[in-house]
């Protein structure tokens, strides 16, 4: 054989193993996501465009966060929490973590700003309505011990927060972090992936997401659940430090003779908010979006027509509700970003 044929089949194999290369390349799994079962949903933890390790490791203190999170503040296994909620009620001050008092720091201005309809320190109602359960058992609470907390009127502002020492003037105080505790998750996340030089993640627990970066060269674009259908209702980009929040009747609820009662009480009646099936938020870059997030879905949930006075409160102008009739209300600036799914009719937009 000719050194010229020899050399000219040397080439054609290093140009076939240069495009398998590329070709690996090219193909090589750019996300790397990892799902778990926290705080009593699904989350899950995206990255895009690291190596797999890196990301793994990332994706795994994240987990492990939350993981400690449920344990320190779960409103009815042994906790951090719970050990505060029994001080209360023997009415002794209680030495809390500092995270913890400045957790409750926060979710004291943010119940204000709402006028109390985000109410941490109802959590005797939401026990009375069996939402202390990972199985929920269809009962209406005895109407004489409803109540009696209604009468005694449990608040954030009864917390006496000195330091780490927590007291409070109301006994009937019983803390559930709830609506509080997956935004400030998510901001933990947020603050863990960014000091790993981690700069592009989708962090997802059970709705409540948070953006990092973006996907390649393209926004993350997710999906809002729709309230009634296991189909999403809208898909919409969700971009740099951006964190959306949801909060629904078709979760955590139970039906009993032919009414739906969802874990989220109104506070000024003791029973279930019964006047919107879903009600989403979109917070814009700002400090604690995750938690804000979180915790101010609740009010315009529960506030029923009057939604869009509590997303003003909060700063937020990208809010959507859908009322208990099914028709959808969308502010002006979240609509410029939606597309909603086929079929979907009856939308207004509010200002």
């Amino acid at each position: 054989m000719s050194l010229c044929r020899v050399a000219g089949r040397l080439r054609a194999a290093l140009l076939v193993l240069l495009c398998a290369t590329l070709l690996a390349a090219c193909t090589r799994p750019e996300l790397y996501k990892q799902e778990a079962y926290v705080f009593g949903t699904r989350v899950d933890v995206t990255i895009y465009g690291e190596p797999r390790e890196e990301a793994e490791q990332a994706v795994g203190e994240v987990l492990r966060e939350f993981d400690r999170l449920h344990r320190a503040y779960h409103a009815w296994q042994p906790s951090e929490l719970t050990a505060l909620n029994d001080a209360i009620a023997r009415g002794e001050v209680a030495t809390v973590s500092n995270e913890l008092a400045a957790m409750l720091t926060d979710a004291r201005k943010l119940s204000e700003t709402g006028d109390g309809l985000f109410n941490p320190a109802m959590g005797a109602l939401i026990e009375m309505w069996g939402f202390h359960a990972d199985e929920f058992v269809p009962r209406r609470p005895d109407p004489a011990a409803l109540q009696a907390v209604l009468h005694a009127a449990p608040r954030m502002s009864d917390l006496v927060i000195t330091g780490n020492q927590v007291e409070s003037r109301n006994p009937a105080v019983k803390l559930d972090l709830g609506g509080y505790a997956k935004g400030y998750a998510l901001d933990r996340a947020a603050a863990i992936l960014h000091a790993k030089g981690i700069e592009n993640a989708l962090i997802n627990i059970g709705g409540n997401v948070m953006a990092l970066g973006k996907k390649g060269d393209s926004p993350w674009r997710i999906g809002l659940q729709h309230p009634r259908q296991p189909q999403p209702l809208a898909t919409l980009p969700l971009y740099d430090g951006e964190a959306i929040g949801t909060s629904g009747d078709y979760q955590r609820y139970f039906e009993l003779d032919g009414k739906r009662y969802c874990h989220l009480i109104d506070p000024r009646t003791g029973s279930p908010a019964d006047a919107t099936q879903s009600l989403t938020v979109l917070v814009t870059p700002r400090d604690s979006a995750g938690t804000l997030s979180d915790a101010a879905s609740k009010p315009p949930f529960i506030a029923g027509d009057n939604w869009r006075e509590y997303t003003r409160r909060y700063g937020i102008d990208h809010a959507l509700r859908v009322a208990a009739d099914g028709h959808i209300e969308v502010t002006r600036e979240l609509r410029a970003r939606l597309q909603f799914a086929p079929g979907i009719s009856r939308v207004v937009v509010v200002d």
